[in-house]
């Protein structure tokens, strides 16, 4: 390291870091400078960079508050590391997704719909009120009565209480009506008592849902449904909530559409279990609001204008034709808001957003797009000296739009701060600074700093990320013949310009174009949810941390049935989740102490000392290895150990199998899923769909969180794929996947009403040819160099 970096204060010092799979990690990293880490997916860059530097120091900020505050505030645990020193506050900018409530749109998510209310309660024509008035989450209320007021004399008062509200009373600000279909609630031939109830979780011999309408008296459990009075009908769906007794517990009983509506449809679809949004997508048919036709807002909201041009319709311009609006608007007494408003819309542009709208729903962006969305609120901060953490911010862009990713980092670096990027696009790499390189592998096999130092080191080492740096693929001399078409015809979904375009079978498919082009419209609306089309997207996998690879997967079913017939007991005794979990601990291997507003303690339970069972389980072995050592297994020992010999389980080593062919060889069967890499967990997610039926696999941007080393080995699986018989359509900005594709198809030629055209469909060599689109030009670049 230069001698610049030396001096005390000028470096970040890290000293002993063993978070996850960290092995005594030492680093000094120089500040107000872009440090890039790098290294394979689960190597531990993001265990050193955010559960170990900036976990730190939130945790040290969160100190400075009263023990009042922090009362409040979520409780952070100390890092495992020995000394830190030289830390300054910590954003964090990653890919968590902004929120899944439906209320949420990408206006409230940042301060644009703040602003825009504001503006238009000071400027709008006729006045309908305060800026509440135009909020869709803000129902109008009308109240009247007498109150008490006891100042001196005692005396009544009679008062009235309005609030304007700008929410859409027929759809409560949700923009959508919902109806339900009876049949498949329940089957109407049935009574109550034989399951006539198909809701799931619903069992006729359910205490908590079930037995309330068996023992409510208001309708006869034993008599088939369809045989009901329009009473007991009335009563069955439709009924208040009331409180009875059942089997001398209160309980509340209602109606059944209530019920349902009360607990499943006011959530968001994405964000539900896959067989619960199984069930609503059946049960629901969701329509667009007739009284607000979408827009969320009261008629009143929708009156107020400035300049012809209502809230509704400001919310949903696209925001780059926003920011001209915007900027015509000429008021002395809001120019202040005005002028913060124009930046953040302007911000939106700069960071290649600007074909979003304020209005689409904060659940339905990417990762990468909820990223820099969340950047947007940091373009125009006056701090300095702060640390800047980001995880992969390239996630979701084309090659044309890195560039500006890259500026923007630049920018943030030049106003004195110490910029973080954990990063594995070869474009991004190539601006740092100073690069720390992590592995050499993943898992057990990481955890230790190779290389540090600037990218021309990193290039001239030997590390896996050096020798790979300057990997390009190479165009294919001779592509596959398709099988056969899959049509999509009018495709007109979001900024779709009524697509027609035949998708070729049988082969590589590659869908390209800028982000917002319309790409995901065109795949997830027009061929995702057709028989034989499989899935896999980047919802995120959810999970608790008692939620391993093994329990995702469905591995750990056929493991604790072959246990339980080894040793002639129940399954359930090898479940850290049910009778065979320590009593101790639960099942957790560890002992959280809460100590209030300070950082809760997690011991390892001495108990079962961190193996989870009870101590009784452990003595059933099958080949040789109690539930506890299977579990501590990576993948690739689990997969020869299931393989032969008294072990031999053939359901078990089909998915270890697939485990492995998505390169999580070294995850171990137990690892926390809360532990796991975005890379990671993508992978895990397409392992578990590799075993669903289907012709046609579609997979949402795969190379996801994939280190260049790993991109080959995806590109190998996605050739196993095909050559089984198999159609892959992949959603793809990185360059060595479209070189490696039988057929391309390209969106755009911009993004948002800029795009929604196929620009070129054909095989990729022809798209180099002609470099006549964006990523024609890129991808020629690319196998040029």
């Amino acid at each position: 390291m230069s001698q610049a970096f030396d001096d005390r204060g000028d470096v970040i010092r890290v000293q002993g870091a063993r978070e996850n799979n960290l092995k005594d990690v030492n680093v000094a990293i120089p500040k107000r400078r872009l440090t890039v880490f790098t290294g394979v997916s689960g190597s531990g860059k993001s265990s050193l960079v955010f559960d170990t530097i900036a976990a730190e120091s939130q945790r040290m900020i969160n100190e400075t508050y009263s023990a009042f505050v922090q009362g409040f505030m979520p409780t952070l645990a100390r890092p495992e590391v020995d000394f830190l020193d030289g830390l300054t506050t910590a954003i964090i900018i990653d890919q968590e997704r902004i929120g899944a409530d439906p209320r949420s749109t990408v206006g409230t998510a940042t301060d644009a719909n703040a602003m825009l209310r504001i503006i238009f309660s000071r400027l709008g024509q006729p006045h309908v009120g305060p800026p509440n008035a135009f909020s869709f989450n803000v129902a109008s209320v009308r109240a009247s009565g007498a109150i008490t007021v006891e100042r001196g004399n005692t005396q009544t008062v009679r008062k009235t209480f309005t609030r304007a509200g700008g929410m859409c009373p027929r759809c409560e600000g949700r923009g959508q009506v919902t109806d339900l279909d009876l049949t498949q609630l329940f089957d109407d031939s049935k009574s109550i008592l034989e399951g006539a109830i198909t809701i799931p979780g619903w069992k006729a011999d359910s205490f908590w849902t079930t037995q309330v309408y068996v023992e409510s008296g208001f309708v006869d459990a034993n008599k088939p449904i369809r045989k009901y009075t329009k009473k007991e009908m009335r009563d069955f769906l439709y009924h208040e909530p009331v409180k009875v007794k059942v089997q001398g517990v209160n309980l509340t009983y209602e109606g059944l559409i209530p019920k349902i509506q009360k607990s499943m449809l006011s959530k968001d679809v994405e964000a539900m279990q896959p067989h619960i949004r199984a069930f609503v997508e059946r049960a629901v048919t969701f329509q667009t609001c007739p009284e607000c036709d979408g827009s969320r807002l009261s008629e009143a909201a929708r009156s107020s204008r400035i300049k012809g041009i209502n809230i509704a319709d400001a919310c949903a311009m696209q925001i780059s034709d926003l920011a001209e609006w915007i900027r015509g608007v000429d008021e002395p007494s809001v120019a202040p808001l005005l002028g913060t408003l124009q930046h953040t819309l302007d911000s939106f542009v700069a960071i290649g957003l600007g074909y979003l709208s304020l209005d689409r729903p904060a659940g339905t962006l990417s990762g990468g797009e909820a990223q820099r969305t969340k950047l947007i609120r940091h373009l125009g901060s006056s701090l300095t000296d702060v640390t800047y953490v980001f995880d992969e911010p390239t996630i979701g862009l084309h090659p044309h739009d890195i560039q500006r990713m890259n500026d923007l980092l630049l920018r943030l670096r030049d106003r004195c701060n110490t910029v973080l990027v954990v990063e594995h696009k070869p474009e991004t790499i190539a601006i740092a600074d100073h690069v720390v390189d992590l592995g050499p592998g993943a898992g057990t096999g990481g955890g230790t700093v190779c290389f540090e130092g600037t990218v021309e080191g990193l290039r001239k080492s030997d590390t896996i990320t050096g020798r790979h740096l300057d990997d390009r693929a190479r165009l294919k001399p001779s592509v596959r013949p398709s099988t056969g078409t899959l049509e999509i015809r009018g495709a007109t979904k979001h900024n779709l310009r009524n697509v027609d375009v035949d998708i070729p079978l049988g082969v590589l498919v590659v869908v390209t174009g800028v982000a917002g082009s319309g790409k995901s419209s065109l795949i997830h609306g027009s061929v995702a949810g057709r028989d034989g089309v499989v899935l896999v997207d980047q919802t995120p996998i959810k999970g608790s941390r008692r939620s391993n690879p093994a329990t995702y997967t469905g591995l750990l079913e056929p493991i604790r049935k072959a246990f339980a017939k080894a040793n002639g007991v129940k399954p359930a005794l090898f479940s850290a989740n049910s009778e065979g979990a320590c009593p101790n601990c639960n099942g957790a291997g560890v002992i959280y102490t809460d100590l209030a507003m300070m950082a809760s303690v997690a011991t390892v339970c001495e108990e079962c000392e961190g193996k989870r069972f009870e101590p009784s389980v452990l003595n059933y072995h099958l080949g040789g290895k109690d539930i506890s050592e299977v579990l501590a297994m990576p993948v690739t020992e689990a997969e020869d150990f299931f393989s032969t010999g008294d072990a031999r389980t053939p359901a078990a080593h089909t998915i270890l199998s697939r485990m492995e062919d998505v390169g999580l060889g070294y995850l171990t069967l137990g690892q926390p899923l809360t532990t796991l890499s975005g890379g990671e967990r993508q992978r895990l997610k397409m392992a578990t769909h590799m075993g669903e039926r289907g012709g046609v696999y579609v997979l949402d941007e795969p190379t996801t969180g994939l280190h260049l080393a790993d991109v080959q080995h995806l590109l190998g699986l996605l050739d196993r794929l095909v050559d089984s018989g198999k159609s892959v359509i992949v959603i793809e900005h990185h360059q060595a996947v479209m070189a490696h594709a039988d057929w391309i198809i390209d969106l755009g030629p911009g993004a948002g009403h800029d795009g929604g055209k196929v620009v070129f469909e054909g095989p990729p060599k022809t798209l180099v040819k002609s470099r006549k689109t964006l990523t024609g030009k890129h991808l020629a670049d690319y196998v040029a160099a």
